[in-house]
């Protein structure tokens, strides 16, 4: 398929500005048998996210004595989309995912509260249409937070990418396909350090520096949809306990 122009008269392809997002919508406490949950659904992703524990460490010689076991598990279902990752089980890809999402997460929760044991994060991406892995981080954050895990901060994610030679906010599926460059990242919301920060194509010094920028304040929106979500979840719990 021939390159599509990505940005025509100051726009992209779906009419959205550089800095704009894509429509994102937010769910805390989706799942009843999971301790917490997300739903995220951002643009055409959507994402599930379930966490467990902080329950007995399985196998039990795998415990540490001093801090909690953070596992995560990252997984598309095969009829999330037409593309190469539309396979059952897992991959090189998701397994590379379940991996720099443990490591964005591993500085933000208080795994030494909980020794001897182990937190599961579980996330499925049950539609897929480019930014996954953003999209799955801000699910499994939210989720975290619904099951009452201690954590410092929120994480937030969110991507940079280059079109065109012009750098813009959260890419869209052609515009990851086909653009020059895609930088997702993942940030704590209070002390804005970086717990994930990863780079497929090539920028300058200075075109990094100015996404990291325009990273942050992008991650800053998802923040603000990330805890409407858990607030409305909290008071409808509340809610639901007085009319017991």
């Amino acid at each position: 398929m021939e390159k599509p122009e990505l940005i025509k008269d100051g726009k992209r392809l779906d009419g959205r500005g550089p800095k704009d997002l894509r429509s994102v919508r937010i769910e805390a406490g989706v799942l009843k048998e999971a301790q917490g949950s997300a739903l995220v659904e951002w643009g055409g992703n959507k994402v599930i996210a379930g966490v467990y524990g902080p329950r007995e460490c399985i196998p039990k010689h795998g415990a540490d004595p001093y801090k909690a076991k953070l596992k995560v598990r990252y997984m598309m279902t095969p009829f999330c989309s037409k593309g190469e990752h539309s396979r059952s089980g897992p991959n090189r890809r998701s397994i590379e995912i379940s991996k720099v999402m443990r490591e964005a997460f591993e500085p933000v929760v208080m795994t030494k509260n909980f020794p001897r044991s182990q937190i599961e994060v579980y996330v499925e991406v049950i539609q897929a249409e480019g930014g996954t892995r953003v999209a799955s981080l801000t699910a499994a954050a939210v989720a975290l937070a619904d099951a009452g895990i201690p954590m410092t901060d929120m994480v937030s994610a969110i991507a940079v990418g280059k079109l065109d030679g012009q750098l813009v906010v959260d890419l869209g599926k052609d515009e990851d396909n086909y653009g020059e460059s895609d930088v997702p990242m993942a940030i704590t919301h209070r002390d804005k350090q970086i717990v994930l920060l990863q780079m497929d194509g090539l920028l300058t010094r200075e075109e990094l520096a100015q996404s990291l920028d325009d990273g942050i304040e992008g991650a800053d929106k998802v923040y603000e949809l990330q805890a409407e979500a858990l607030k409305k979840s909290y008071e409808k719990e509340e809610r639901g306990k007085l009319n017991l």
